[in-house]
């Protein structure tokens, strides 16, 4: 019975996120250091008359905004990824915070990388039981090798039992 439940523990997890370069703070001080420039040039088109400029650069700084909100929003994908001998999971969870998972018997599994010889891995997909579940396709192609290798070994590790 010890046994089993070894086999059922995962050896190998991976949380995998998308990568943003500007954090929560970042982005407050970039939209200050806007609607500051806003402000001011806004004001001097003003002062000369040239009123509807002041609204253009407003819709300007609202569509900043926005964008960034939406990226925000984008990067909260994640997928989970844990392997035991006895069973592959895949949990992906969706901006929307909706959850699909997958499960695959790792002895049937195969994990395919798509590679371009300049940019490197361009797709990485787990396939078995009559089913493909991409993954990473959101990593930065540093993130997608490191992944892949570590992976590929922990795959091996749970055929060779």
């Amino acid at each position: 019975m010890a046994e089993t439940n070894a086999a059922d523990e995962p050896f190998f997890r991976a949380l995998l996120t998308p990568h943003r370069s500007l954090g929560r703070t970042g982005f407050i001080v970039l939209m200050a250091t806007l609607a500051a420039m806003w402000l001011g040039i806004g004001a001097f088109f003003l002062s000369i008359g040239a009123w509807p400029v002041f609204g253009f650069f407003g819709l300007d700084l609202v569509l900043v905004y926005v964008a960034f909100r939406l990226n925000y929003r984008a990067a909260r994908v994640r997928e989970l990824v844990s392997l035991s001998r006895t069973a592959l999971d895949i949990v992906k969870v969706a901006p929307s915070g909706k959850e699909q998972s997958y499960r695959f018997n790792p002895f049937w599994t195969r994990f395919r990388v798509a590679r371009h010889e300049e940019i490197g891995i361009t797709g990485m997909a787990v396939e078995g039981e009559g089913r493909s579940v991409p993954i990473g396709s959101f990593l930065n192609p540093d993130d997608r090798e490191s992944f892949s290798a570590a992976f590929g070994r922990a795959l091996a590790t749970a055929k060779a039992g």
